[in-house]
């Protein structure tokens, strides 16, 4: 069977690249091992090209459908090479002064992002499952990077063990759906599922929990969120801004394939089950951050609240085909939305991270006087993912807020806890600007230049959050395209 070359083209370059960066690494120097980044950094964007050359090409599939590139697949690589970029940028200094070993530092993230190209191409459980653990296995190591530090080893020791863990249950899940329904292939699936009565219908939903349970932990869904603050806090923070942006959006990006195409016949059944993951995910999250003084722990329960709010339309599916299409909408659009943000909040946390390694909420006391570009940046984004115009995510709030108001039923419910959840997660997103703005800084700290890479990551950011809210619709066509791959 021929092999359609030119659909794996930025899957088989990011995996040429990563064998490139191990090589490369052998032979260089010790005072030039951070051309590893560069080395990647020249990869990810031949494969970013190799998306865009895909698109207007029409669906392809590779390996039996197995594999397929549509408007859903493309959307989502490109994505998660854009944010390849973004992370790459942010770690190059933060690698390179911090004496870590570059080479496979570049080489386990590289590696995890491959994971995240597959990822929204595969159509059929192993794909996904190899997907996923190819973004998991490599972020188990990079969390502990810091082998000297306590706290990076405790936080990818819990990492570790409750990510093996629900791979267990997640595989078990899906070993049970291939049992019942004899195939892989998600749309067989659905059928397959459809035909099963009596105790066979019971099995199958105790397997579809047993999915859920998995992916609840890799999005960081109550009650399997406790992993995430430890984590990220003791992993280094470009490490920190992978798991909050692409490893969570990959997470979703499986999910959504399996709830909206694989078991979307069951939803009566599961959406009740994502309804209450998303109330507790988003008020415990918002909650627990009001008390948080550290910022990259502060990020992840924020993280762990915007993961309740994406679980959100998952609720709202239901036997109508219209709503199921602008539930999915919503959610790819926030998925977008909500990363553009994150990046730049984590880009900014790096670079304070230079001169206040603690990253307390104190040390970005003055930063608008030390810093301007990084403080207004950081401002945007906190501001952003409150939801407060005018900023991107101001819309990506409202996208779902309108679909669970328009779905009845359950949908104002949830819609007006989201309202309460997101009024009161402004009290702890503007802790950092007022910290910039109005607290002092040391006297001794004079003004300081914004180091290059990251004031590009944090400008082009800062770009985007304010192009959104100018140009919503360019988002949520995004969405629409995405949702007809599924229609």
């Amino acid at each position: 069977m021929p092999i359609d070359h030119h659909a794996l083209l930025p899957v088989e370059i990011v995996s040429a690249t990563i064998l490139l960066v191990l090589v490369v690494d052998l032979f260089l120097p010790a005072r030039a091992k951070e051309a590893s980044m560069w080395v990647g950094l020249v990869g990810i964007l031949a494969a970013l090209g190799a998306v865009v050359s895909l698109i207007g090409g029409g669906e392809r599939t590779v390996f039996g459908g197995a594999y397929v590139v549509d408007a859903f697949t493309l959307i989502f690589q490109g994505f998660f090479l854009a944010t390849a970029v973004a992370v790459l940028l942010i770690s190059y200094r933060y690698l390179r002064d911090g004496g870590f070993y570059q080479g496979e530092y570049y080489f386990l993230l590289l590696t995890s992002f491959l994971g995240c190209v597959l990822m929204p191409a595969s159509r059929n459980l192993l794909m996904l499952f190899l997907a996923l653990e190819l973004v998991s296995a490599p972020g188990f190591l990079m969390a502990a990077f810091r082998k000297s530090d306590i706290k990076g080893n405790e936080g990818g020791l819990k990492f570790f063990i409750i990510g093996v863990l629900s791979t267990a249950v997640m595989l078990y899940g899906m070993s049970l759906i291939y049992g019942l329904t004899s195939s892989l292939e998600l749309h067989a699936i659905a059928n397959g599922l459809s035909t099963l009565q009596g105790p066979h219908e019971t099995l199958a939903k105790v397997a579809i929990l047993f999915v859920v349970v998995g992916f609840a932990f890799k999005v960081s869904a109550v009650p399997f969120q406790f992993w995430a603050p430890d984590t990220y806090e003791g992993a280094p923070v470009p490490v920190a801004a992978f798991l909050g942006v692409a490893s969570s959006a990959a997470g979703f990006a499986g999910l959504l394939q399996l709830m909206f195409v694989a078991f979307v016949g069951q939803a009566s059944f599961w959406a009740p089950i994502f309804a209450v993951l998303s109330v507790l995910t988003m008020t415990l999250g918002n909650l627990v951050a009001l008390r948080q003084r550290q910022t990259v722990r502060l990020l992840a329960y924020s993280g762990i609240a915007q993961s309740g709010y994406i679980l959100l339309p998952f609720a709202l599916v239901s036997a109508d085909a219209a709503v199921n299409q602008r539930a999915f909408q919503a959610t790819v659009s926030y998925i977008l939305i909500y990363a553009v943000m994150n990046i730049g909040a984590f880009a900014v946390a790096t670079a304070v991270a230079e001169r206040r390694p603690s990253l307390q909420i104190e040390d970005f006391a003055g930063l608008a006087r030390i810093s301007p570009l990084l403080a207004i940046a950081m401002t945007a984004f906190m501001v952003s993912l409150a939801g407060v115009p005018p900023t991107g995510g101001f819309w990506g709030k409202l996208a779902i807020f309108a679909v669970a108001i328009e779905r009845g039923g359950v949908g104002p419910w949830l819609a007006a806890v989201m309202v309460v959840n997101s009024v009161i997660s402004v009290a702890y997103y503007f802790s950092i600007p007022r910290a910039m703005i109005f607290d002092e800084a040391d006297e001794d700290e004079a003004r300081v230049a914004t180091p290059a890479l990251i004031g590009v990551v944090a400008g082009l950011a800062l770009l985007a959050v304010v192009a959104i809210f100018i140009l919503p619709n360019a988002i949520y066509r995004l969405g629409e395209l995405s949702a007809l791959a599924f229609g």
